[in-house]
């Protein structure tokens, strides 16, 4: 309603005269709103290439033209290949105005062959017709093999897509064996040769092939004629029955066809197949590193437990009954030991187990001295640190060991043993000195062999004159 009184206050003059370009703006809104992304189609003409990779041209039809404009194509106008002079085509763009010259225009976006208007209408009847037959469905999708050891090839001798799988491989992982089915990527009757090879790298037994873990199918970029083959309804069930992973790297990164929805997964292009299938050497070189440090780690804490009770020990020995000091450190570093060697134990040997493995899988496929020497490296390690780890908790027995001894030597006993006693009265007091007892006092004297118990007969006198017993 606003709109609409604004407009009879324009049109009566009411509010002044609209400026031009308030006027193309306001035309620019409608158009973009109102309409937005549309298919056009019509024959280009009046093309012109730009330097900077923009092209403007004008679709026309026997009644009226449009101007058009493709910015960036190379890179932002999918299917910008079949723009040219006299062709006829389908565009999918946005309408606009130019507000510079008050001029309506079209943005391409994309573009195709106006006669592939058939071809995606037969696209979408079978996607649509494999969707609700529960083909694409995310529970029939097998993951992918962590460590694949050989990846299946269908796809042309020929093509640019074949060299940059192999380039990713051999940069990433150089033991992974490549197995090329070699098949026509294009022209009629090429998805029987697709299809054929699908099966029989499926069911490698029977054909006298050798089982692959993952396999990548696809080509380069195209036309959706040229990609055609990858939309039969043959090809998209020979993926769903093959019992191996399969990758979809079919075109480029903007290209889908009905082999990407049926794969377990879909790769933008050939490239990014081969990095999804395969592991990064250099991650794994990290990650060995990262399980050399982790085993260095827990024997260095424990080495360093075992001091820190011995320097304990070693303040507190002389002042306390030495089975009492020595009992708790000796329970302490029992448990240490048998902690630290039960957990190296288990990660060693599991650690171990692992490298094994991957050490006899990739003897198997391709020789690497550098993961071999890696592989003898962390055996001599383990070797090494388990050596030391005995080595140490052998010196921690010996220090002990003089402790005791040392305890023996200046404890009481070692005095016994040289002639010295100690008298003892019935009440526990150690005596010092004659007046402390008188007649009839029980005595208790500790000797080496034992206690002698006696009693006091006469008083007691100073220490310096005769006595009686």
């Amino acid at each position: 309603m606003r709109m609409r009184e604004q407009g009879e206050k324009y049109r009566r003059g009411d509010d002044g005269a609209m400026s031009v370009s308030r006027l193309v703006r306001r035309m620019k809104n409608v158009l973009e709103i109102e309409i937005g992304d549309v298919w056009v189609e019509g024959e280009v003409s009046n093309l012109r290439k730009q330097g900077n990779g923009h092209y403007y041209f004008s679709l026309k039809d026997e009644q009226a033209q449009l101007s058009c404009a493709a910015f960036s194509a190379e890179r932002r106008c999918a299917g910008h290949e079949a723009l040219q002079d006299g062709a006829k085509v389908r565009m999918l763009g946005e309408v606009t105005v130019y507000e510079a010259r008050g001029q309506a225009q079209l943005i391409v976006k994309r573009v195709v062959p106006a006669g592939l208007g058939e071809l995606q209408a037969r696209f979408e009847q079978l996607k649509k017709k494999l969707h609700e037959e529960g083909l694409f469905a995310g529970e029939l999708k097998s993951p992918l093999p962590a460590f694949p050891r050989m990846i299946g090839l269908v796809t042309s001798a020929s093509g640019a897509a074949l060299q940059d799988i192999v380039s990713v491989l051999s940069r990433r992982a150089p033991w992974v064996q490549a197995v090329l089915f070699p098949v026509a990527v294009q022209g009629q009757g090429a998805e029987r040769g697709i299809v054929r090879a699908i099966g029989m790298m499926g069911d490698p037994e029977h054909h006298d092939l050798p089982r692959c873990d993952v396999i990548i199918v696809g080509r380069g970029g195209g036309s959706l004629e040229d990609l055609w083959n990858f939309n039969e309804e043959s090809v998209a069930r020979a993926i769903a029955d093959c019992s191996i992973p399969i990758v979809s790297a079919v075109g480029h990164e903007i290209d889908f066809t009905i082999a990407d929805f049926v794969a377990d997964v879909r790769a933008p292009t050939p490239s990014a197949a081969a990095e999804l299938v395969v592991p990064d050497g250099e991650e794994l070189r990290a990650r060995l590193q990262g399980l050399h440090d982790g085993l260095r780690r827990p024997v260095r804490e424990k080495l360093r437990s075992a001091q820190d009770l011995i320097r304990f020990a070693r303040r507190g020995v002389l002042a306390h009954d030495a089975q009492r000091v020595l009992r708790e450190p000796t329970l302490r570093l029992d448990e240490a030991h048998a902690a630290m060697k039960r957990t190296a134990e288990e990660q060693l040997n599991r650690r171990g187990l692992r490298l094994a493995d991957r050490q006899a899988a990739w003897k198997a496929r391709h020789p690497r001295l550098v993961v071999e020497q890696r592989l003898e490296g962390l055996r001599q390690f383990r070797a090494r640190y388990v050596q030391q780890a005995r080595h140490c908790l052998q010196g921690v027995s010996q220090r002990l060991e003089r402790a005791r001894r040392l305890l023996k030597t200046l404890g009481p006993e070692s005095a016994f043993e040289r002639g010295f006693s100690i008298t003892l009265t019935a009440g526990g007091d150690l005596v010092t000195d004659p007046a402390q007892v008188g007649a009839g006092d029980r005595l208790a004297t500790r000797v080496a062999g034992g206690t002698i118990e006696s009693e006091v007969r006469g008083e007691g006198r100073e220490a310096d004159g005769p006595g009686r017993g």
